[in-house]
């Protein structure tokens, strides 16, 4: 049984995809620089980049922040846009 996750942001997004995404903006030796595991270093594969992940919570976690951090949108403000000298824009 699925459970709602208002909170995760990777809610609804699998570790395939995260990692298709990274390796399409990054690719697999920016990938390997941004995240140190040999898995995106040797003979590098979706198949055993989701082989090491599933076995490994701590090298999951660096790659699931990476992808946050990267493609996340930012929140919105709570005192809404701003511009550069500080005035709102306003919607028209």
């Amino acid at each position: 049984m699925l459970e709602n996750q208002p909170n995760n942001p990777l809610h609804g997004i699998t570790l395939e995809n995260v990692i298709t995404r990274l390796e399409g903006h990054f690719g697999w030796g920016g990938l390997a620089q941004q995240v140190n595991i040999n898995c995106f270093k040797s003979n590098p594969s979706v198949k055993s980049s989701l082989k090491f992940l599933r076995r490994t919570p701590w090298a999951r976690d660096k790659v699931e922040q990476l992808y946050l951090s990267t493609f996340r949108e930012p929140s919105p403000s709570p005192w809404g846009e701003r511009t550069i000298n500080g005035s709102r824009k306003v919607a028209r």
